[in-house]
């Protein structure tokens, strides 16, 4: 036993359980720090991912579908027996019931999107129509450094399908003139070297 402040002697199994708190203490600070920092680590993981979400371009909502290297197998892709059309777009997201497709290009935004890559854009809103019974109220076309949202609207869809009727009926003629003015086009492709019209 030993004596406190006012003299009174304090028994030893009392001190021995006040030093045990203050060892207690100890480990709980330490736990208290290491949840704190799980806390805000996890807080800036959570902002990264949204900073990276808004770079992608892809609307708010569940990828469930993609056709890009960087994810596993990809699925089936989209087929409409009706207009005879298959295709792929790199995503598909489901945009509350939406499904809206989105297209990947590598190049940077043009002044407008070329024609071209809005009509593969509304091929894809074609399908998607076909497949889940309800046409997207838009298509994304993702660019290196923007996205651009493209309505499909009626006569987006109207302009498809009449290419699409012009393009089968190309398939049964014996000679098909050149269908663009941009060498670029005609420099990739694969073509070139038999093509008598080539640009470049």
């Amino acid at each position: 036993m030993s004596p406190n402040k006012f003299g009174t002697p304090v028994r030893s199994a009392y001190l021995r359980e006040y030093r045990g708190r203050d060892t207690v203490t100890g480990p709980r600070l330490i736990l208290l720090a290491w949840a704190l920092i799980l806390f805000v680590g996890g807080l800036l993981v959570l902002r990264r991912s949204r900073r990276l979400h808004q770079q992608t371009g892809l609307p708010q909502g569940r990828v469930i579908y993609a056709d890009t290297g960087a994810w596993n197998r990809c699925e089936k892709p989209l087929f409409s027996r009706r207009y005879l059309l298959t295709g792929r777009p790199d995503y598909l997201v489901d945009d509350g019931g939406a499904k809206i497709p989105v297209e990947v290009k590598s190049t940077s935004c043009p002044p407008s999107p070329y024609r071209s890559h809005v009509l593969q854009l509304a091929a894809y809103c074609l399908l998607v129509e076909e497949e889940y019974g309800q046409p997207p109220p838009y298509g994304i076309i993702k660019y290196q450094d923007q996205a651009c949202a493209i309505e499909y609207t009626a006569p987006l869809r109207a302009e498809l399908l009449t290419l699409l009727a012009e393009m089968r009926q190309h398939l049964t003629a014996a000679d098909v003139g050149l269908s663009h003015a941009n060498p670029n086009r005609c420099r990739s492709c694969g073509y070139r070297e038999e093509c008598e019209e080539r640009l470049a």
